[in-house]
């Protein structure tokens, strides 16, 4: 047998480093895998540019009112999804705004349905159940770079006039960059277990998922220094978090904190703004839809506390 792949993916390549990882101990494995993902960082970085321009792009459509939609299957689907449902509670943002598309529906979230991936045509239908128009963002995830719903989806997308990115961890073919306006192509090389793509690749969707929607909605206003204070306090521990948020940014107590976030509504931008400038609520809010929830451009740049 010659050295050539039997697959040119490099999702299905076999990883040399793991030939004989079923002869290892418990140790020896972990240190095997945590090797390998160590590389993992590194090849994120290396697709910075792509993953700016993607950023970009899903604030344009923001702004412009549209969508950020992920479509995936597998484990790409479930992180798509996961990153979606992350985005209502985190920066208070409505639940259409970041969308995950999983072949198989919701049922494959919890229980594989591989063969859902097989059909181009659903990916297209997803898409046009949703409406998706020129205004939306549409990310499709796959790892092998090959998977027919995603590259259904994409195609539909662009025939609906909406802008395109692709993220894969395999070398970006003629076909994959054909697919997308965008092409991401995380090489982290072959997995410890050949195929597992749930491992190192499945990490680095993550990372890169987590950069583009984290980094989207710091440049929507969402974040005031590092502080989030566009969060839904759904639960005690977030309801904790928007009070010391309150006191760490005014410098006042539980008490006055728990006063303003009252009478703000449970919205931790608006109640810094209310005490900062000695307004209502109303005036409040008034003034940060006047600069698009920038509480910067209402109260300056919170900087750096010594």
């Amino acid at each position: 047998m010659g050295s050539k792949p039997m697959d040119p993916r490099l999702t299905e390549q076999r990883n040399p480093r793991s030939t004989r990882i079923d002869q290892l101990s418990a140790i020896e494995i972990v240190d095997l895998i945590n090797a390998e993902d160590e590389m993992i960082a590194q090849a994120v970085h290396e697709e910075r540019e792509p993953i700016a321009r993607a950023i970009e792009g899903v604030v344009d459509s923001f702004r412009k009112g549209g969508r950020l939609i992920y479509v995936g299957a597998g484990t790409s689907g479930r992180l798509g999804v996961l990153d979606a449902s992350e985005m209502p509670p985190t920066y208070r943002v409505d639940p259409e705004m970041v969308v995950g598309i999983i072949a198989g529906g919701y049922a494959a979230l919890v229980r594989a349905q591989e063969g859902a991936e097989d059909h181009p045509e659903d990916g297209a239908k997803a898409l046009d159940e949703r409406e998706v128009g020129p205004n939306d963002f549409v990310m499709g995830i796959a790892t092998s770079g090959t998977t027919p719903y995603v590259h259904g989806a994409l195609a539909r997308a662009r025939e609906l006039g909406a802008r395109t990115a692709f993220l894969v961890c395999t070398y970006p073919t003629e076909k994959i960059v054909a697919a997308a306006d965008i092409v991401i192509a995380v090489l982290v090389g072959p997995e410890v277990v050949t195929g597992s793509t749930r491992m190192k690749a499945g990490t680095a969707t993550k990372m890169v998922l987590n950069t583009i929607s984290t980094s989207a909605m710091v440049l929507m206003g969402k974040v005031y220094g590092n502080l989030m204070v566009d969060l839904e306090a759904t639960c005690e521990k977030v309801r904790d978090r928007s009070h010391r948020i309150v006191m760490e940014v005014l410098e006042v107590e539980r008490p006055e904190a728990a006063r303003l976030l009252r009478e703000s509504g449970g919205h931790v931008k608006t109640a810094i703004v209310m005490a900062k400038l000695g307004v209502d609520a109303a005036e409040a809010r008034r003034r940060l839809d006047a600069v698009d929830g920038l509480i910067s451009k209402v109260v300056g740049d919170l900087g750096v506390r010594e």
